[in-house]
């Protein structure tokens, strides 16, 4: 799992990168979207994917690895907003966002190297394509948790669900990699 973990470090880095960058950019916007903006921001990401995979011809020059980042970085802020709470004006600097980034990745990359252990790496004989299944999946549980206002009887919450696409889309970042 050693190399899982470096792999898993440097899609990360790639994406902390641009999330940083759009920070600098454009401030902290994001912070205004409510929950199901940024789930619906993160279904539009996840069909993208899957319609780039169904699809033959191309009229946009755009492949998934920006996508998978996108879903990946959106689900962070998404983290983010169910610990802070939605606020009326971006209120984070570049510093502080950057820290509760960090943050939500630790405990997400905790989280994958226990399934890890207890899954044996099963998500390396797994395709791509499958992987974009799980996270359109995931988005629909959300969904219908959004709806139902947060309560569940016997499933995870959402913040389980925004991790699990976090790391699936590492996954498949890291497959699309090994198989370039």
């Amino acid at each position: 799992m050693k190399n899982t973990s470096q792999e898993y470090d440097a899609v990360i880095a790639i994406c902390r990168s641009l999330y940083s960058n759009k920070m600098t950019d454009y401030g902290s916007a994001w912070r205004i979207l409510r929950l199901p903006s940024l789930t619906d921001q993160i279904f539009i990401k996840a069909q993208r994917i899957r319609s780039l995979q169904e699809n033959e011809v191309r009229k946009i020059d755009e492949d998934e690895k920006g996508e998978f980042i996108g879903i990946i970085n959106y689900s962070i802020m998404a983290l983010i907003q169910l610990e802070l709470g939605v606020v009326d004006q971006p209120d984070l600097n570049v510093a502080r966002a950057t820290e509760l980034y960090d943050a939500k990745v630790k405990i997400t990359k905790e989280l994958m190297e226990a399934k890890n252990h207890d899954y044996g790496e099963a998500w390396r004989e797994m395709r791509v394509s499958s992987l974009t299944d799980l996270i359109l999946q995931k988005l629909l549980r959300v969904k219908q948790i959004e709806d139902n206002k947060g309560k569940t009887i016997v499933s995870e919450g959402i913040d389980a669900n925004y991790q699990d696409m976090i790391n699936y889309s590492i996954f498949a970042l890291i497959l699309m990699n090994a198989h370039a």
